[in-house]
């Protein structure tokens, strides 16, 4: 088995920003990640509040700089999808792709799209159902389609749909948006937008491509069929935690609880980004807290004995 001083779960911001400091520090590091380096932003068209991109820089080309930075300095790279964490220590991480040791270990597994968990959602999910805008806007293109929620992912993905199709129904739950204030101003002002409040989706219909929604007024009661081509669920994420609840905390919606220095309450495991409790889910905030999360590991280890650095994070 494969042995070393700090294993990191997750190829995403935190990840990534863990990796790039743990091994500056010369520990010897893994990060495991089961699909796209980046996380979630590689979704995005353009991200504007990131420091030190006064113009914006699509998700993707942040996601690869944060790649090539993190393995510039030794980080290695697997591949796989973790299944378990044994809770004796060292830590033994079971993988897809074999099984490593550690003493410490950085969860920066994320999160994942929440879906809406109505009849004909995962039957027609990639045929008419999609959770990325950037991804499969074009693929509607001049044709109406519905997005569902009314937070900033939602309101940016109505944005970048407005690109492509013809016009874009905003289905939300409320009667007004929870989207920053400039994401509103845009919205209100861009003509393809048509706004359904207080409307929740009852089903998704469709044989083999989706057709149209049924949808339900939640004040009124009030059923009613939309024709769309597609439909963008925006509903929130979910922290890919389900590995972990053995061996760490978890609070009532399934996301790692911390402390300030990202510790959980194992020895050793720390957390970090959008998969921890009260996380922004921002990648600001990702970033900041794989810093602390290496700089903690990092401590952890000096602490119990497994070797002294020379340089510190």
């Amino acid at each position: 088995m494969a042995k070393y001083e700090v294993i990191i779960i997750g190829g995403g911001p935190a990840g990534l920003t863990a990796g790039l400091y743990t091994s500056r520090a010369g520990l010897k590091s893994l990060l495991v990640e089961r699909g796209v380096f980046g996380g979630q932003i590689v979704n995005a068209a353009l991200v504007e509040n990131y420091p030190g991109f006064p113009q914006g820089i699509s998700g993707l080309e942040l996601g690869s700089l944060m790649y090539q930075q993190a393995t510039k300095y030794g980080l290695e790279i697997v591949t796989a999808e973790v299944t378990g964490i044994a809770q004796e220590q060292p830590y033994s991480v079971s993988t897809t792709e074999g099984s490593f040791e550690a003493a410490a270990i950085i969860i920066a597994a994320g999160s994942e799209y929440r879906k809406l968990e109505v009849l004909g959602e995962e039957r027609l999910s990639g045929h008419g159902v999609s959770y990325c805008a950037t991804c499969d806007g074009f693929l509607f293109r001049d044709r109406e389609v519905a997005v569902v929620g009314g937070g900033d992912t939602a309101i940016t993905d109505a944005l970048e749909l407005t690109r492509h199709v013809s016009k874009v129904y905003v289905i939300h739950r409320r009667d007004q948006l929870r989207a920053a204030k400039v994401l509103r101003e845009r919205a209100f002002a861009q003509p393809k937008l048509e706004f359904i409040w207080t409307t929740v989706v009852e089903e998704i219909l469709g044989e083999k491509l989706l057709s149209g929604l049924e949808l339900r007024n939640v004040k009124t009661g009030q059923h009613s069929i939309l024709e769309v081509a597609g439909v963008f669920v925006a509903v929130g994420l979910m922290p890919n935690s389900q590995s972990f609840f053995k061996i760490v905390d978890l609070d009532d919606a399934g996301y790692i609880i911390t402390d300030e220095t990202m510790a959980t309450s194992a020895p050793g495991v720390f957390a970090a980004g959008d998969i921890r409790r009260n996380s922004p889910r921002q990648v600001s905030a990702a970033v900041g807290d794989g810093v602390t999360a290496a700089m903690s590991a990092f401590k952890y280890i000096q602490e119990v004995g497994n070797g002294t650095r020379i340089t510190s994070p």
